[in-house]
């Protein structure tokens, strides 16, 4: 089949014209892309800042977790110290102070919890208060004749923790945990 020239002219033409409007697509769609350069890093940016706050603020909160485990096992620690160390402790050192005293003081209480703190722990913003309670459930102060066997001896550690999140308000939470025992000597 031949085509004679005045086709074959209409149809280079025809070609020619569908690869320029091809031409001027495909440039069209580079210049497009040529201005979308930076949009990616962009949003990439975004991405990355939205990703480290959330590992970070489950770091942080995981860090109070943490703090909160310490401060809850100080107070059952801090009262076994005290049931031990009750009015009916015979022992020979009864007069030195410290951890060796037969009578459990709050004094002695909070440095032994103080002792006990766990690493990232602030040890000195730790407070632990003690009290002694009646075998009928009537305040008895911290007098030596309240540690008597039959008593009750609560203890209370208090820890404040500073929370911070990222691109959140940094707030101190107060931790706080009481145990409660009988006086066992």
């Amino acid at each position: 089949m031949r085509i004679g020239i005045k086709s074959r002219r209409k149809l280079n033409a025809m070609l020619r014209r569908t690869v320029a409007a091809t031409r001027v697509r495909l440039s069209r769609v580079h210049d497009w892309s040529h201005h979308e350069e930076g949009a990616v890093l962009v949003e990439i940016a975004f991405s990355i800042v939205i990703l480290l706050s959330v590992v970070f603020g489950i770091m942080a909160i995981s860090l109070a977790l943490y703090s909160y485990f310490f401060v809850s096992e100080a107070a059952r620690e801090a009262t076994r110290y005290a049931i031990v160390r009750g009015n009916s402790n015979s022992r020979p050192d009864c007069t030195s102070p410290g951890y060796a005293t037969c009578i459990a003081q709050p004094t002695d209480i909070q440095s032994y919890v103080r002792d006990l703190a766990f690493p990232g722990v602030t040890a000195s913003n730790i407070t632990a208060t003690s009290t002694w309670w009646t075998s009928t459930g009537g305040a008895c102060g911290t007098t030596d004749s309240c540690k008597i066997p039959g008593n009750r001896v609560q203890v209370t550690v208090s820890y404040p923790y500073p929370l911070s999140i990222p691109f959140g308000p940094q707030r101190t939470l107060t931790l706080a945990s009481t145990s409660n025992m009988v006086v066992a000597h």
